[in-house]
């Protein structure tokens, strides 16, 4: 699936075994404009290597999606997508998982560099 310049890391390797449950993840938690969000970021990582950047910001910004950073916003359309989730459904699950390996892909890859939630936190 990518085909970039240098050899592709463990997260362009998560992200081509996972892209189809990924691309799900995103629709049911953030509706349209996530998948496409995802689909765009599947895109940078196909064409390159580097995650400084845009294409950093989008990971840790999925990793936030699929942990429900956001949820208890109201203003947030990521509360309402939650709200419809039935917390027993199969998918939940895959959820969590895909968010652990996402994370342990994307700290391998860039070490040091702290998640979108972290930078956040420093901020207030």
């Amino acid at each position: 699936m990518f085909d970039i310049p240098t050899r592709p890391t463990c997260l362009h390797h998560f992200v081509e075994e996972n892209a189809e449950a990924l691309q799900n993840a995103a629709l049911l938690l953030g509706g349209r404009p996530w998948l496409k969000r995802v689909q765009c970021l599947f895109e940078m990582l196909y064409t390159g290597n580097s995650l400084h950047g845009r294409a950093g910001r989008d990971v840790s910004a999925l990793h936030d999606l699929l942990t429900l950073a956001h949820v208890h916003d109201p203003s947030r359309p990521e509360a309402a997508y939650f709200a419809s989730l039935d917390p027993a459904s199969p998918q939940v699950e895959e959820i969590c998982l895909l968010a652990d390996e996402l994370r342990r892909a994307f700290e391998e890859v860039s070490p040091g560099q702290p998640s979108h939630g972290d930078q956040e936190e420093r901020r207030t």
